[in-house]
């Protein structure tokens, strides 16, 4: 995924960039500053570590992406209704929400749940680059969240050297959902030194 995001960048002649990711988002931003170390400015990661995770870790949410899916949803309520029955969370599920995209008279998800669920070992695994990134970089932790924990520490040092933490009080792993105008204070804090 981070050479199609790396392509996409080339075809539009950008030469220095920065990137925001979250999550899987997280995993292909620090695989592109390995891909492209000289270009990218600034590398702002949310609630992800440069490590492989343990399966399972979404099975709530895929359950009820899943469920959706099962229903003909001709209402944004009824899409809610069902996810409600797996995501406790209801800023997680408007964040979810926000992929559902109306074709017709139905609502489907923008994005393939079953592709997703097929290929979550993949996603969730982490090779690390050869080299260390030395660039500025950022981790933003969701305070509840267990990606990112203090044993981490010392492996995301020795690949992003230059990394500064933060972490968000009272938010778990969709912490960007959550608070999303403090997530974009520290963000645009970091990017604005």
């Amino acid at each position: 995924m981070a050479q199609d995001v790396l392509n996409v960048i080339n075809h539009l002649n950008i030469d220095q960039f920065s990137v925001i990711g979250h999550s899987m988002g997280g995993k292909v931003a620090m695989a592109l500053a390995a891909l492209a170390p000289n270009n990218l400015e600034y590398l702002v990661v949310l609630d992800m570590a440069p490590l492989s995770y343990q399966a399972n870790r979404h099975q709530n949410v895929f359950n009820g992406l899943q469920e959706v899916n099962k229903h003909t949803i001709t209402k944004r309520s009824e899409a809610e209704h069902f996810l409600a029955q797996y995501v406790e969370d209801a800023g997680v599920r408007q964040f979810l929400l926000k992929s559902l995209a109306k074709h017709g008279e139905h609502y489907q998800w923008r994005f393939n749940v079953d592709g997703i669920i097929a290929n979550y070992n993949t996603i969730m695994d982490w090779q690390p680059a050869v080299e260390p990134f030395k660039g500025k970089t950022l981790f933003i932790k969701g305070q509840e969240s267990d990606y990112i924990e203090p044993k981490y520490r010392d492996e995301i040092m020795r690949q992003f050297p230059q990394a500064k933490a933060h972490i968000v009080a009272n938010t778990g792993h969709w912490l960007h959902a959550e608070k999303p105008e403090t997530v974009t204070r520290i963000i645009t804090n970091f990017l604005d030194k």
